[in-house]
């Protein structure tokens, strides 16, 4: 199963030359889906007839257990990889392919923990795999949109080496740009330079960022303040003109607390007062956002991943689609076998160490939730 979830090409991107249809994926999935007798729906992700979501579900009842990761993966370094990136190569110890730590080896692993455990059923566990989260989440919030409930506990195989986490970042990815008039440099006064308004905007950008960090502050996690990346910046066409146009983008990482549209609105209020002042048209436009995520140490579904991981649980700085699920009413945890050190880079692997303990925890986890049931 993973070395044909493997050849399956589903990158997603921001940028369409890149972006491919993640349908071969979901269709494998649903093929292997329906031949254990579970019932399968594939949806249509609002505004991407190239993207798809799959649910499926088997076991009586509601509420239960729901296994949840991505299809898609992020681009690739062409002729930076050792091996062929679509083909799931073994060396040693660790297996080699573009996904397979991130995410695609959770997928065969649930399914054969549901395999063993399906005649056992008193609730119903279900497999969800959704589209683009690696470069939109497009399809957890179609996902969260659409469907009113999964189940009451929700596990996401992101790569975690086998840590329970109840917590990470949220993340806004942001752009603004800056129009201005051109003209010729010896006199300022014949055009509104761009670059200027936005080197005003970066400062106030950095005072938002200090205000923020003095006043949401997270222990237990590496950074534990939320940061302000000033990523790319892009403007102007040659020293000796008025640049007319500039654009930046920057990323947020929020802490637990923050919430989306109150950063966007802090934003967006400091651009105003420097578009009169330059007599510049200043647009703020946000790229993608999703809030961050706090499940309690205390919960039911936390104790219970603690204790079959032999692992405290942790707080991370990447996001994943656990907020979704959350705001669902699930208790969420997110845990898988693969290392983030491995995610998005060439030569990505999985060590074949983790295949067996993962196996272990979600065999364990299912007849927990949903034979045995966590009340009894």
């Amino acid at each position: 199963m993973l070395e044909k979830l493997v050849q399956s090409p589903s990158v997603s991107s921001t940028q369409p030359s890149l972006d491919q249809s993640n349908r071969d994926i979901v269709e494998l999935l649903a093929d292997w889906c329906e031949k254990l007798g579970m019932d399968v729906t594939l949806s249509q992700v609002h505004g991407n007839n190239e993207k798809w979501n799959l649910v499926a579900r088997v076991g009586p009842g509601h509420g239960g257990l729901v296994l949840s990761g991505h299809t898609d993966t992020v681009p690739y370094d062409e002729g930076a990889w050792q091996s062929d990136p679509f083909q799931l190569t073994e060396v040693g110890d660790l297996w080699y392919g573009l996904g397979i730590c991130d995410m695609k080896a959770f997928f065969p692993l649930a399914l054969l923990a549901i395999e063993e455990v399906i005649p056992h059923l008193k609730k119903p566990v279900t497999l969800v795999a959704t589209a683009d989260e690696e470069s939109g989440m497009a399809g957890a919030s179609h996902l969260a949109a659409t469907t009113s409930e999964l189940g009451d506990f929700v596990l996401i195989g992101e790569p975690t080496g086998l840590t329970p986490i109840h917590q990470h970042k949220g993340i806004l990815l942001e752009e603004i740009s800056v129009e201005g008039l051109s003209g010729h440099s010896s006199n300022p006064a014949l055009g509104k330079n761009a670059l200027e308004a936005m080197t005003d905007i970066i400062i106030e950008l950095r005072k938002l960022r200090e205000m923020w960090q003095e006043t949401y502050q997270t222990p237990g996690f590496e950074v534990p303040v939320p940061t302000l990346n000033l990523g790319c910046i892009h403007g102007g066409d040659n020293p000796n003109r008025i640049c007319k146009s500039c654009r930046l983008q920057f990323d947020v990482r929020l802490m637990p607390g923050m919430e989306v549209d109150f950063i966007r609105r802090s934003i967006g209020d400091v651009l105003q007062p420097i578009a009169r002042r330059f007599g510049v048209d200043i647009q703020f436009n946000p790229i993608f956002g999703v809030g961050s995520f706090h499940e309690p140490v205390s919960s039911d579904l936390v104790r219970l991943c603690e204790e079959l991981a032999g692992k405290k649980a942790a707080s991370v700085a990447f996001a994943t689609e656990a907020a979704y699920f959350k705001g669902m009413g699930a208790q969420t945890v997110v845990l898988g076998p693969g290392d983030i050190d491995q995610a998005h880079q060439p030569n990505e692997y999985l060590d074949k160490g983790r295949i067996k303990p993962m196996q272990d925890l979600l065999r364990q986890l299912i007849r927990r939730l949903c034979v045995d049931t966590l009340s009894s």
